[in-house]
Order: C-alpha cells, then structure tokens, then sequence
C-alpha cells in the first residue's frame, strides 16, 4: 500500500480495498520465483511451448511449471493457445498485462545488479561476526 505520508488522509480512506487486495496477491505472485522466471523466459524467447518453458526454466517441476502457469493465466498474465491437432499442441505467450508487469519489476534486477557488492559485503559482516 502507497505510504500514508505520500496520500492525504481523506484519499487514504477512500482507497478501494480490492485495490490493496489485489497488490497484496501480486506481490505474492511475483514474489514466487517460478512466476519470476517465466515471466523472464516469455519475455526473452516469445511464445513457447509447455515443454520449452520447463527447458528454459531449470529446477521447475511439471506440476509447478502447471500450477503457476495455470495462476498466471487467470491473472491475465499469460496467453494460453490450444490448436486443433492430435496430439494436443499447448502455446503460452506474454499479455500486454504480463508484459508490463515483468518492466515493472525490471527494477529489482537493476537494483540487484547495482548493489550486489554491497549486499554480500553485509552478508558477509554478519556471518562471520561474533
């Protein structure tokens, strides 16, 4: 939620509670790793197949690989594509929501990029303090 100082208190009040709820499920959303990284595998390789997602998206389980897919479609983040052909052939593609949601966190990359050092730096201060 926007802090408190940054909205005056009646506008504090008149926020609409599915708004607050509906950033609280995405960030838990995009706080999961697996969301994260086939937003990342969309966005570089365009619109894949199941099988190449699962290539391109290491360590991620073929229920997982489902579960969050499956999530991300119902959130409008994922273009869900079945042709008519035996067997069954199964495309994802980015949304324009899918899209603008993974520049919206491009953010956390540039920020991890530009204070990597300082942040095993810390690490390392208290991991070996005494």
């Amino acid at each position: 939620m926007p802090s408190a100082e940054k909205i005056a208190p009646a506008a504090y009040e008149a926020l609409d509670p599915r708004v607050e709820a509906l950033v609280n499920e995405l960030i838990g959303r995009v706080a999961d790793k697996w969301t994260m990284l086939l937003l990342e595998a969309l966005e570089e390789h365009g619109t894949c197949r199941f099988t190449r997602l699962a290539q391109l998206v290491p360590g991620i389980s073929q229920k997982m690989l489902t579960q969050t897919l499956r999530a991300m479609e119902r959130d409008g983040l994922v273009h869900r594509k079945v042709h008519p052909v035996v067997p069954p052939k199964v495309e994802y593609s980015l949304t324009g929501l899918g899209q603008s949601l993974g520049e919206a966190f491009c953010g956390v990359w540039l920020w991890a990029e530009a204070n990597l050092d300082r942040v095993e730096a810390a690490r390392t201060a208290f991991d070996t303090r005494d």
